[in-house]
């Protein structure tokens, strides 16, 4: 069985003193010169050593590791975000524990005591929940946390969002300049304020209108149920001759559906959808879109989980919220009429 190799077996082979090694693994070489470092690289090297992280977590009191928890990975603004977080995270010699909480509010819990019982320095969440007894464990015991694209009732920590109610009445409001009045909205069910606030500022932008709301062309619920309800939709005696699609998931819905049953976009049904996606420039025709600074808003996650651990501000000298604006592409999905 090897033998496991220790800091004084370093700095023993090194010739040199194990606060020394200690310094050098923690990348303080200010006042080390370059032939101790070479000899301590070479000792390492040697040795095979490899610092055991744990005991130096438990002396540090730190385990230079953040969890991060994400509603549904298989978005691409969870793709984005994530990779954000990481390479940010990377600079400051961090990592990252990925979880995916699959919009599932037991699932987080359990992720988010696994985290706690590994004793991360902080996470990262993008809630399941809006109620703060889901995150009490995280808020008593001022674990540094960050919320990201949701908010959390009466939490003070900081959250990363963007203005969903006016990126929602902006493309309905560009669907009623082209004409269209028969506006359908497809997205899941609407238990998170994000979800609120779109479906909000479509309300909102129909009304701005004039144009009456039809309860029976909105649909909320799961994604395996979209197509059934645009089946249905397109069956009532007006069928919406345009739709605002919350996310890019309830997108790849409309489009099969539209596909399934020889629909032309946007002669016989318009399109606009919350999220940009990959190739929406490259789809025949191209895609409206409302795209989210994904990238941005990881990059400030961590940058105030960050603050939190590593300057120790607290979280209520933090914003509450840090409220980022969406970019509108207009392409041909919602082209015609007027």
């Amino acid at each position: 069985m090897r033998k496991n190799v220790t800091l004084r077996d370093v700095a023993k082979e090194a010739n040199v003193s194990t606060s020394t090694v200690s310094q050098f693994m923690n990348g303080r070489f200010t006042y080390m010169g370059e032939e101790t470092k070479e000899r301590i690289e070479q000792a390492i090297a040697q040795l095979n050593y490899r610092p055991n992280a744990i005991a130096r977590g438990l002396k540090q009191q730190k385990t230079t590791t953040i969890g991060v928890i994400i509603a549904n990975v298989v978005h691409r603004f969870s793709t984005l975000v994530v990779r954000a977080i990481e390479d940010m995270c990377i600079k400051y010699n961090y990592h990252v524990i990925i979880c995916n909480a699959d919009d599932d509010e037991m699932k987080e819990k359990q992720y988010i005591d696994m985290l706690m019982a590994k004793q991360i320095d902080g996470m990262i969440i993008i809630p399941s929940s809006q109620d703060r007894k889901n995150y009490e464990d995280i808020l008593s015991y001022q674990i540094p946390l960050v919320f990201l694209d949701r908010t959390v009732d009466q939490s003070d920590a900081p959250s990363v969002v963007v203005n969903n109610y006016k990126a929602s009445y902006e493309a309905v409001k560009h669907l009623a300049d082209r004409s269209y009045r028969r506006i359908g909205f497809i997205g899941p069910e609407l238990k998170m304020n994000t979800r609120k606030d779109r479906f909000r500022g479509f309300e909102d932008a129909l009304e701005a209108e004039g144009i009456a709301e039809n309860k029976r062309l909105a649909y909320h619920g799961e994604v395996s149920g979209a197509r059934e309800a645009l089946k249905v939709m397109m069956k009532e005696q007006q069928p919406p001759d345009a739709l605002f699609i919350s996310n890019d998931r309830m997108l790849v819905e409309a489009l099969t559906f539209a596909k399934e049953n020889q629909l032309n976009i946007p002669e016989d049904l318009a399109l606009v959808t919350f999220d940009e996606v990959e190739y929406a420039d490259f789809f025949s025709p191209s895609l409206t879109t409302i795209e989210q600074p994904a990238y941005q808003m990881g990059e400030k996650a961590a940058e105030l989980l960050l603050e939190q651990v590593n300057n120790g501000v607290p979280a209520e000298k933090l914003s509450r919220e840090y409220v980022y604006q969406t970019t509108f592409h207009v392409r041909d999905s919602t082209g015609a009429k007027i």
